[in-house]
């Protein structure tokens, strides 16, 4: 995908990959079209909807947004829900990135529902919602929403060029233009000249949105019963770290801005299911290390306080705005966002 590789096959592959993009991003543009002449129907619920998504494939840092704003929404007491697809969820029970909010947003509620209109209308009925952050939301056409909030990763925000599967775009660039608000994640990955060229192109494909920059900085650790530690804990310490995730650069760039020394390193495909031969595999990874380190995402799934003799912990990362904090303070502002509930008696 991302042409780095020469020669006849990788460009062979490159070609059929080509032929295969074309229909599914037709397909896009054909739905887009629909729902913006109001040929396809979209949905409207008695609450305000926050969407946030994103362009392209993979990792781009949701999930710190989608705590960011559930906490910042919910004061007052303003009762928020997250809502999602759900994907990768066996029947019944919730998925990695589900899992991992309840661990840091333990009273927010979080519907899991393939169709995200029935999702939200749950959320409202049966939780009391009086706002929705739709999570991974801007694909999703069929629910209205207030506001859609898009982000760009800035280790490779335009998906190397091309819609899946020739490149890692989810839709033709053109679709940005819907967003309110753009987000740089990661920022702090490039240079300000290398931001500045991305923001320029922001600027033709959405020239109404909002910009700003965020970082995914270290906050604290956790384990799997709860406990926390400073981040400063980890001075000094070597260790095994591991991640299954959509951006494990963006992972380790972060670990090893928190002064540790990472002596094993080891990346699984994003939403990956760990199984006790994982396990038996990381605790030889761990040896004769301090401590083991993941992300939240994984440890909700390994649900282990230790590999081995080792104790494990997870990395909670907190986002730090860099650029635009009070712009888009004042965009969320605008919204007719409901009062807040009464406090409990």
């Amino acid at each position: 995908m991302s042409g780095r590789k020469t020669g006849v096959l990788p460009a062979l592959l490159r070609a059929v990959l080509r032929l295969v993009e074309w229909p599914y991003s037709w397909a896009m543009r054909w739905r887009n079209f629909r729902y913006d002449r109001g040929r396809t129907e979209i949905v409207s619920v008695e609450v305000p909807v926050i969407s946030v998504g994103n362009l392209t494939l993979g990792g781009t840092g949701k999930t710190p947004l989608v705590e960011w704003l559930a906490r910042q929404l919910g004061e007052g007491n303003r009762r928020v829900a997250i809502v999602s697809r759900g994907y990768g969820a066996e029947r019944g029970k919730q998925n990695d990135e589900a899992r991992e909010l309840a661990l840091a947003l333990p009273n927010v509620p979080h519907v899991q529902n393939p169709d995200r209109v029935a999702g939200t209308q749950t959320a409202v009925a049966e939780r009391g919602a009086q706002l929705i952050v739709l999570d991974d939301g801007f694909q999703h056409r069929r629910l209205a929403r207030d506001l859609d909030i898009v982000l760009l990763d800035a280790t490779e925000p335009w998906g190397h060029g091309h819609v899946f599967p020739r490149g890692t775009l989810r839709e033709p660039l053109a679709g940005l233009a819907r967003a309110q608000v753009i987000i740089l994640t990661r920022a702090n990955m490039l240079d300000p000249a290398a931001r500045r060229m991305i923001q320029n192109r922001v600027a033709q494909l959405a020239p109404t949105a909002a910009w700003c920059e965020v970082q995914h900085g270290p906050d604290e650790l956790i384990n799997a019963v709860g406990e926390k530690l400073p981040i400063s804990a980890l001075a000094g310490q070597r260790l095994a770290a591991f991640c299954g995730i959509g951006n494990p650069t963006g992972f380790r760039h972060t670990l090893e801005s928190s002064a540790g020394d990472i002596a094993a390193w080891r990346e699984f495909p994003d939403h990956y299911a760990y199984t006790p031969k994982d396990v038996r595999s990381l605790s030889k990874l761990a040896q004769g290390v301090d401590l083991a380190i993941c992300t939240r995402k994984d440890l909700v799934k390994l649900g282990t306080t230790s590999l081995g003799d080792i104790p494990l912990w997870a990395l909670s990362i907190r986002l730090q705005f860099l650029e635009g904090e009070e712009v888009f303070k004042a965009v969320i502002d605008k919204l007719q966002l409901g009062s807040p509930s009464p406090p409990a008696q």
